[in-house]
């Protein structure tokens, strides 16, 4: 148990940059003209052309998933290390559909601005989201079955009355409200 507690750092860290990796890589062009030169010889083409705002709008649930998992403890935990799980795995389906209809789609734009047969390729976003990807799939997998062994954030930093179970002001001794203030708590409240 101790050993699963030593992951959390380095399983947490991982998996943010991941998911940080694949917001940055998801809001880039994956498809391109694959000759520079001939950009000049074609019509300017839209700016989504070769993009995948899904996958930009998925890899921020990730993100956001790992922010939630930083904060939160016991079942809910669990949870939102399995929703960061099913964002990973909805990013890997996003980019298998970019490189099946990405660069089909640009060359047909390209067509219609103008050229005659374009090439397109995949850019290196593309393939750093793959890498992210991949990544962010292992790092939420682990913090799915680890989760439950990592530390929490102590009960001292939850909102003010959420523990119920204290005695009204009225009833409690100057010996608990001593004890309330050594546990960080305001005995005022």
């Amino acid at each position: 148990m101790t050993d699963r507690r030593r992951t959390f750092g380095p399983v947490a860290v991982l998996g943010i940059a991941a998911a940080v990796l694949a917001a940055v890589a998801s809001a880039q062009p994956w498809a391109r003209l694959a000759d520079p030169a001939d950009a000049a010889l074609v019509m300017p083409i839209a700016p989504e052309d070769g993009e995948m705002a899904l996958a930009a709008a998925v890899s921020l649930v990730l993100l956001a998933s790992w922010g939630v998992v930083l904060v939160t403890r016991g079942v809910v935990r669990r949870i939102v290390a399995g929703l960061g799980l099913l964002s990973a795995l909805g990013l890997a389906v996003v980019a298998y559909a970019g490189w099946t209809r990405l660069p089909d789609s640009l060359v047909e734009s390209l067509r219609e601005a103008g050229a005659e047969s374009p090439e397109t390729e995949l850019t290196g976003w593309y393939w750093a989201a793959l890498l992210a990807i991949a990544v962010s799939i292992a790092a939420t997998s682990l913090a799915v079955a680890w989760c439950p062994a990592w530390p929490e954030m102590g009960t001292r930093y939850d909102a003010p009355g959420a523990d119920r179970q204290q005695p009204p002001p009225e009833d409690r001794t100057s010996l608990d409200l001593w004890k309330s203030m050594d546990e960080g708590r305001d005995p005022t409240a």
